[in-house]
């Protein structure tokens, strides 16, 4: 991992997508890593887009606004891509994750990613539908994630959902969270 890496997660309201950049921070913290997440939105209501960010890193982190150079993008809705340039400053080598039933070569051919910026792709909405009954991609990406990047592994991230839902939530919702987790580590196509 690069001494700090810079996420930014572009989703709409009630996706979890705020979750998710939580989530991560909470599983990176616990293998003992410097975090921040923080989320970016207007008005909150269901379906209005939003950004949310991680920095993760060994050292210290001092910076404290917006990821304007992200290493990573996770698009956890594959409509956004019709709307706004997700990979607006990243860098030559970033990584794209994007929830979408297309190949990496189709959204690659859909967007501005530079030939070194890595493409890959999992249906997240799908394996939600049928692990949690709800269109909840969050807990899929984290697992894709997990696969792609090696930022944490996928034991600690699923120890983490665990926590994380634990009071919340109840235990078929926590389940379904688990295995949709699982399942975006495995099915995860990296073009």
């Amino acid at each position: 991992m690069k001494d700090t890496v810079e996420i930014r997660w572009h989703g709409r309201g009630g996706q979890g997508t705020v979750t998710a950049a939580k989530v991560l921070a909470d599983a990176c913290l616990s293998t003992g890593k410097n975090v921040q997440a923080f989320p970016e939105y207007g008005p909150e209501r269901a379906g209005a887009p939003l950004r949310a960010y991680n920095r993760i890193s060994d050292r210290e982190l001092r910076l404290h606004c917006p990821v304007l150079n992200p290493n990573i993008v996770i698009v956890a809705d594959p409509t956004l891509l019709d709307s706004i340039d997700v990979l607006e400053g990243a860098p030559d080598d970033a990584v794209l994750l994007v929830n979408t039933s297309k190949s990496p070569e189709e959204v690659r051919e859909k967007t501005s990613a530079k030939p070194g910026q890595k493409v890959v792709t999992v249906d997240a909405t799908k394996i939600s539908l049928e692990t949690i009954g709800r269109n909840l991609p969050n807990a899929c990406m984290l697992g894709a994630l997990a696969k792609v990047t090696g930022i944490v592994s996928i034991d600690t991230l699923l120890e983490d959902i665990k926590a994380s839902f634990g009071s919340k939530f109840s235990q078929k919702i926590i389940t379904g969270n688990l295995e949709a987790a699982r399942r975006g580590y495995e099915e995860v196509k990296e073009g």
